[in-house]
């Protein structure tokens, strides 16, 4: 590891004018659950450590009647475990519960989660100078592509290892970000950058922004949400798949439908082609199975990663199963 300065900022001013000062070469950090293991291993080497603890309201939670805000440090934990939030966004505080440990629940945050790096093991080692570090090769695409993306991977086939992602875009909610330039707020669907966009990033923040808060808005009555998640060791692992849904039904019919995929795509992917195929019907089993069919439309899977098209659509079945039955 390098050697770095480290510096509590008391303001968001005060952190993203140390941010500015090193021109890319700082890190915000609060929990560092992601950032110290890409420090140990070289993936990161940032000059400054700037750490956002001490700043006023970031780890608030407010729960309103038009929404849920969420400070970016708050921890994952309390949302999972929060009344409120499993009342209003339960996919979210299902997403948050399955993320990592209880120990990286506790240290981790909103923030952490939604902008931590990917787990591909050549963007991880030292060994490997991929696309991602500005290589001009994903190793991926030919090699050892077991975990990698089935969607959306022609440049880089990592996949995004959030599982508050899927969720919170699910819920259609909106980002603030906060600069030496002031405060901007970006669809959180739009947050996240594909690697055709980006290759070396995996969000649109800037080298002197902060995540400063998300906002998902109330949802109509009659929604019912869920999210679920398949892994390989169920104690602790990152998603093969997951499937964030959040229906809204009138009566027996879906009038409204959002379905975002963790685990297979570098961004959370959303399934327009299933939320149309449900909109405007009631859910039976034939309709259910024609919209996990749907829900892989423009699917491009490796060499080695074909079994999660078999997982997407198992696991939207099973979500959308549930959801139908809901009282």
């Amino acid at each position: 590891m390098n050697p770095f300065e480290y510096a509590s900022a008391q303001s968001l001013d005060e952190a993203v004018a140390l941010l500015r000062e090193r021109k890319g070469r700082a890190k915000v950090i609060r929990g560092g659950t992601d950032l110290i293991p890409q420090m140990k291993t070289g993936v990161a080497e940032p000059e400054r450590l700037v750490n956002l603890k001490e700043i006023p309201g970031l780890d608030r939670v407010e729960i309103s009647p038009e929404g849920l805000r969420l400070g970016a440090l708050v921890p994952l934990a309390e949302i999972a475990a929060h009344p409120g939030i499993l009342e209003t966004h339960a996919a979210l505080a299902q997403g948050a519960s399955a993320a990592a440990s209880p120990q990286i629940r506790n240290a981790g945050t909103l923030g952490g989660n939604l902008c931590q790096r990917p787990r591909c093991w050549y963007f991880r080692s030292e060994d490997f100078h991929c696309r991602k570090k500005g290589g001009s090769e994903c190793f991926a695409l030919e090699g050892e592509n077991k975990y990698h993306a089935i969607f959306g991977g022609d440049d880089c086939c990592i996949v995004h290892p959030s599982d508050t992602a899927p969720a919170l875009v699910a819920y259609e909610a909106e980002a603030t970000l906060f600069s030496p330039r002031g405060e901007r707020k970006v669809p959180l669907a739009e947050f996240f950058a594909l690697p055709s966009v980006n290759v070396k990033w995996e969000n649109i923040l800037e080298n002197d922004e902060i995540l400063v808060s998300v906002f998902a808005p109330a949802q109509p009555p009659g929604t019912r949400a869920s999210y679920l998640k398949i892994r390989e060791r169920a104690s602790f692992d990152f998603a093969l798949a997951s499937v964030a849904a959040v229906l809204t039904f009138e009566g027996a019919t879906c009038s409204r439908a959002r379905i975002v995929l963790g685990g297979v795509a570098p961004i959370p992917w959303r399934c327009q082609a299933a939320e149309s195929v449900l909109v405007g019907h009631a859910l039976d089993d034939a309709l259910i199975a024609h919209a996990s069919n749907a829900a892989l439309e423009g699917v491009a899977p490796l060499s080695k990663n074909r079994y999660k098209l078999a997982m997407v659509k198992g696991i939207l079945g099973r979500s959308l199963g549930r959801l139908s039955e809901a009282t």
